[in-house]
């Protein structure tokens, strides 16, 4: 059962205002605010994948620094106890505060009209403020009146020419700047989100255009600018949108600094899982979510470990799933394994998701519009999304790479297995050919051509989990053969007997039925694990579900594996042999 006497888990809650005004449960990652400060420069970049609390980060900031700050909502926090610090910044200043995750439209004019929102949406926050201050002018006035215009035709969408959305941010921080007396602070999350969404839609040009536009007014020519902070999952190259613009301090996930305040650390991990008494999930959540490295600091993923503390409040011995995985279409690992033979390696690949580490030299300035143009540029989008981690560097540019976890490992798995049965099903010829041979009961033939298709295929080596059943990627693969057989009934895991069968088949029309049984062999026990297999297909009765539906022939194959080699055994059972 639930237990009501714990705080919430601030599931999907991106609002650091809300967390600690509702009294969620807040992982304190307000010492951030002391590290920014004391390094900060004039513009300023976090570089993170998506869910690991960027967003949040950006709301605490905004709710220390901007005037009218709730000192109250930073009570026993870290932060609380630099009094210097909080005497100086704790709101202090005007702030603009946008977030460009949802600029995300399926043309351009569709994609400016919601930048036209985010932009007018943060203006309009300050209406009351400005219609009654006596520091504008008639001049300021309708300069702000251009960022609020509604248009009626639009069902209430911001109406903006090019030049007032271009220069949009800088003219509401000369207004804040005016109306305040302070210089304001800007804070720019998800900054790279349009230009991806452009990227896969196809109007990259024109969003380079709006972005590296706005960005150089409010960045670099905005005399009211006193510091700004952005967000994104990549560091977009300079030379694409911030032209001109003084270095910005970058904090990217190779970087020392502020490394442990994006993730949940460790000792985090198991202070949270004190409190909601579930430390004994706590290796599972670490074999699961934990793994990645920013700077010198291992993080786990907060969405994960969030949602999944939450689920298990209610469901106490609910596997781990794949929550960070199921929030994005994941297309990257497909363009990496469809590169095999285009730079890309089998070798590499299976060495990746056997829990091994590849090393490549990673390019961290990077534009959507060349992401897969070359297979080294994917091998950084990889990183820097959190596909891959690092496990240390060689030259600090070179670092040696890994899947960080078993969630990210699936996604991996997932991509290869589709591949997998797409080439399958194009190839109908060896899929009749291996089918015919079970069939039959042709041993060796289906043998041969099993080897055939785990030569072709990615091993998945599971030494990747702590106790693997080495079995499974075999099972897959033939599931996955088998799938696209017509008019065949394949049935996987089938309670059968006085256990579970790995795989029941009924052919239909043919009343021939056939139980496979794979087993992972050591090198030379390949026969013995076949017999092996076999006796356990026999011992535990998986033949009797497909003889009380009719078959009145059995093949029982036992079939032993070991990376890309196997053995196949079959026994044949007739209807005639049991009279």
């Amino acid at each position: 059962m639930y237990d009501t006497g714990k705080k919430r888990l601030p599931v999907g809650i991106e609002s650091f205002e809300e967390i600690r005004s509702d009294d969620y449960y807040y992982v304190d990652k307000t010492a951030m605010i002391r590290d920014l400060l004391q390094r900060r420069g004039k513009v300023n970049l976090f570089t993170r994948p998506r869910r690991f609390g960027k967003s949040l980060n950006m709301s605490m900031l905004k709710c220390f620094l901007e005037i009218g700050c709730d000192d109250k909502l930073f009570e026993e926090l870290e932060i609380s106890s630099d009094m210097e610090l909080c005497n100086k910044y704790m709101g202090k200043y005007p702030v603009v505060s946008i977030s460009l995750k949802g600029v995300n439209g399926a043309d351009y004019p569709t994609a400016r009209a919601l930048m036209c929102s985010v932009v007018g949406n943060e203006a309009s926050r300050f209406y009351d403020l400005f219609t009654a201050s006596e520091k504008l002018n008639e001049v300021d006035r309708k300069q702000y009146a251009q960022l609020v215009n509604v248009d009626a035709g639009t069902e209430g969408g911001f109406l903006m020419s090019d030049a007032v959305l271009m220069g949009s941010l800088k003219t509401l921080s000369m207004l804040l700047e005016k109306h305040f007396g302070e210089k304001v602070i800007v804070l720019i999350d998800e900054y790279d989100v349009p230009l991806s969404k452009a990227n896969e839609r196809h109007y990259y040009d024109e969003m380079i255009l709006l972005i590296r536009n706005m960005f150089e007014q409010v960045l670099k020519t905005n005399d009211s600018l006193y510091f700004a902070v952005l967000t994104g999952c990549l560091r977009v190259s300079k030379e694409s949108i911030f032209t001109g613009l003084n270095n910005p301090s970058i904090f990217s996930i190779t970087d020392e600094d502020c490394d442990s305040y994006f993730g949940f650390t460790d000792s985090e991990v198991k202070r949270m899982l004190r409190y909601y008494d579930l430390e004994d999930k706590y290796d599972l959540i670490r074999e699961w979510y934990d793994g990645y490295r920013f700077g010198d600091t291992d993080v786990y993923c907060p969405w994960d470990v969030i949602n999944y503390v939450n689920k298990l409040q209610v469901r106490r011995d609910l596997p781990p799933q794949d929550y960070w995985s199921n929030t994005s279409s994941n297309d990257i690992v497909r363009h990496f394994i469809e590169r095999i033979g285009d730079g890309l390696t089998k070798s590499e690949i299976e060495a990746l998701v056997a829990g091994e580490t590849v090393a490549k030299e990673i390019h961290e300035d990077l534009t959507y519009n060349r992401l897969y143009d070359t297979t080294d540029n994917i091998w950084s989008v990889l990183f820097t999304t959190g596909y891959l981690t690092q496990r240390g560097t060689l030259d600090g540019r070179t670092y040696q790479l890994a899947i960080p976890n078993m969630e990210i490992r699936n996604i991996f798995k997932n991509q290869i297995m589709t591949m997998f049965r797409k080439n399958v099903e194009q190839d109908g010829k060896t899929l009749d050919a291996f089918c015919q041979a079970l069939q039959t009961g042709n041993a060796g033939d289906a043998e041969r051509l099993f080897t055939d298709y785990l030569g072709k295929t990615i091993s998945i080596r599971d030494t990747f989990a702590r106790k693997p059943t080495k079995e499974n990627f075999y099972h897959g693969i033939l599931l996955g053969i088998l799938g696209y057989k017509n008019g065949w009934y394949v049935r996987s895991n089938k309670e059968a007997g006085e256990g579970y069968s790995d795989i029941i088949i009924k052919i239909e029309d043919e009343s021939i039925g056939i139980v496979i049984e794979v087993k992972y062999a050591e090198e030379s026990r390949y026969d013995y694990v076949c017999r092996g297999a076999l006796d356990q297909i026999k011992a535990s009765g998986y033949a009797q579900a497909l003889k009380e539906e009719g078959c009145h022939t059995i093949l029982k194959y036992g079939i032993a594996c070991n990376k890309k080699k196997c053995r196949i055994m079959v026994e044949k059972e007739t209807e005639d042999e049991n009279l």
